[in-house]
């Protein structure tokens, strides 16, 4: 009987353009493909022993004949490209309108009623990269205490803050009015803090952003775990995600080397249910700044650490490897890229050099876990359990 499933979601590292990629302006994008072709001898030996180049449309790069997992890349059926769709679908929770998106700012009626419930004016308003708005508003917002505002391709209210000028107490409390703000047909994805330091031309984002999403409208594979007696101990910004709505236990971790380090301590406890991790780096330092060459370490970090993972778990543990969305940094774009995710999954109930082909949505992975601990639910997507159990 298997009573622990191990979910790591490898923020933003998608494995190839969705057939819709056109309608996103992503036509070309293929995270971790592009990677391998732009980095000259890259390799990831343990995630490729898993199995990672023989998902469908990398065998060219350099396939394992014999792999150690099951593998396949998951389409998405909900429309968008931002986290929270993505991680909500991986739970079962398909969306059939995407989060509102505000390429020319946010409407100024709106912008006038944050304005006056959190009694600091606004500067900014428009899609801008984080890094690129502080340099550029930075000693403004500091002179004045004006909050800049920004947003992005994505369904997201951004609000950057020196830390310095606006607490952080008072910057999560401006974000939570601006959640409660941004709800029914303004009800974007995420309001997020974005706090920072330093003087000016040396502005530095700190490891306190804290994301702010929506309630999820509906019970996703999280709360059925929760409500059997399980534990769901959700590590990084999961509990952000879900607004701990299904969530028995958290570690808000900052970092890829937190988060693993985490996840890799709570295997290392006696409990039965879903440690569900994710980790940010790829996407939120790497991905949106073009960084190809930081991308490509970030991911050597983590197949590094891979075997230390495998090493912890139990013999009937699952662990499933997977990601919420791309962000390919070698394309012009610095947003998020819509492609399929990959699934890799291992344990030694897992049969091995077992490729899926393409599964039908990210919801499969949510099913299938929830099929693992024999749970009764109505979430979205079609159980592969029996396809991949020795």
């Amino acid at each position: 009987m298997i009573k622990r499933a191990v979910l790591i979601v490898l923020d933003s590292v998608g494995i190839g353009e969705l057939p819709d990629a056109a309608d996103y302006g992503d036509v070309g994008s293929n995270t971790i493909k592009n990677i391998y072709m732009n980095v000259e001898n890259f390799c990831l030996p343990n995630l490729e022993k898993m199995g990672l180049l023989n998902i469908v449309g990398n065998e060219d790069i350099n396939k394992n004949h014999k792999f150690t997992g099951t593998v396949a890349k998951c389409n998405e059926k909900s429309k968008g490209k931002d986290t929270t769709t993505g991680h909500w679908e991986i739970s079962g929770l398909v969306l059939e309108h995407p989060f509102p998106t505000y390429p020319k700012g946010f409407p100024d009626d709106f912008i006038n009623e944050f304005e006056e419930k959190v009694g600091r004016k606004t500067i900014g308003n428009y899609p801008a990269s984080g890094t690129e708005i502080i340099k550029e508003l930075g000693k403004e917002h500091v002179d004045t205490g004006n909050l800049i505002v920004y947003t992005s391709a994505d369904s997201v209210f951004q609000i950057a803050a020196h830390e310095d000028v606006v607490p952080l107490d008072e910057l999560y409390k401006i974000c939570e009015t601006a959640r409660a703000l941004l709800q029914g047909e303004r009800g974007v994805g995420r309001v997020i803090a974005r706090p920072f330091t330093g003087t000016e031309g040396n502005y530095t984002r700190t490891g306190n952003r804290k994301d702010f999403s929506l309630i999820p409208p509906h019970d996703t594979m999280l709360d059925y775990i929760k409500n059997s007696g399980r534990e769901v101990y959700a590590i990084g910004k999961i509990e952000d995600i879900f607004v701990n709505k299904g969530i028995t236990r958290s570690n808000h971790t900052k970092n890829n080397k937190e988060g693993i380090e985490a996840t890799i301590s709570a295997l290392k406890k006696d409990f039965e249910g879903l440690i569900f991790t994710n980790l940010v780096d790829f996407d939120m330092i790497y991905g949106h700044r073009n960084d190809v060459e930081g991308y490509a370490e970030a991911l050597k970090y983590f197949d590094d650490k891979l075997p230390e993972i495998t090493a912890n778990l139990k013999d009937d543990d699952v662990l499933i490897i997977t990601a919420d969305h791309g962000c390919d940094p070698t394309t012009e774009s610095t947003d998020h890229s819509r492609e399929y995710i990959p699934l890799l999954v291992f344990g030694k109930n897992i049969k091995e050099n077992n490729n899926l082909g393409i599964v039908d949505s990210y919801a499969s992975i949510g099913k299938t876990i929830l099929d693992i601990f024999k749970i009764e639910n109505h979430i979205e997507g079609t159980s592969f359990l029996g396809n991949i159990l020795n």
